[in-house]
């Protein structure tokens, strides 16, 4: 019995505390979110209401049962008003559990802006996994590289055609000196992050073991930040 009365007497303070407080919840609700919640807790209180009928003489059992729904509703209403702080703690929990390099959805600075962050690879570099004129593909963040360069693979998944390519251009690499071919990507994307005709090359076969994004793309978006274990790219 005492601790049934104790839940009633939490759910009482926290009615209180929702109607009254300083910094009330609710108020950041707006009038079509409130007569939402009005008409669940005029249904909340008409099944209460009708426990009295269905438990008559069984106190204990009526209380117990309108404790557990009216903590439900409260409980319904807190994470509602709370909504966009647990939708961060999600982004941020997922986050660790999707692979590296996954895109996560990322709030925008300003009206217009879309932002996703990237999670370091346990090897300590930084993977983004995107998409190069709508094929999927993994390509390693590499601010030292002027443009992005495709391997032959990725760039073949991507629809261009190596064989036709001509590799004129000089570039260095870990490998040394080495040429590929200019090309011009229709469309690159990272999650929201969509650019199209995109500079690139392709680097020549053998020579080049990830697909680099490099800085034709990255210098095109309003920012990319470096912070910690993750890398945020706002377009």
């Amino acid at each position: 019995m005492l601790v049934w009365l104790m839940v009633m007497l939490a759910t009482l303070v926290g009615l209180f505390y929702l109607l009254s407080g300083r910094d009330n919840p609710l108020a950041s609700l707006e009038g079509g979110e409130l007569a939402v919640l009005a008409v669940f807790g005029a249904l909340a209180l008409l099944y209460v209401v009708s426990l009295a009928g269905d438990y008559r003489g069984r106190a204990l059992h009526a209380l117990r049962h309108a404790g557990i729904w009216v903590g439900l509703f409260f409980a319904l209403i807190a994470a509602y008003s709370y909504r966009d702080d647990l939708s961060q703690v999600a982004r941020r929990v997922g986050g660790e559990l999707l692979p590296a390099g996954t895109p996560l959805p990322e709030a925008a600075g300003e009206i217009g802006d879309r932002a996703v962050r990237l999670r370091k690879h346990q090897s300590g570099h930084f993977l983004a996994r995107g998409t190069v004129n709508g094929a999927p593909i993994s390509m390693l963040v590499d601010t030292g590289a002027s443009t992005v360069v495709l391997k032959p693979a990725d760039a073949e998944r991507a629809g261009i055609d190596v064989s036709a390519l001509t590799f004129s251009t000089p570039v260095n690499t870990a490998n040394g000196m080495t040429f590929a071919a200019p090309v011009r990507l229709r469309a690159l994307g990272i999650g929201s992050i969509v650019l199209d005709d995109v500079e690139a090359l392709v680097a020549k076969p053998g020579n080049l073991n990830e697909s680099l994004l490099g800085m034709s793309f990255l210098r095109r978006l309003r920012s990319y930040e470096f912070s910690g274990d993750f890398l945020t790219l706002r377009g």
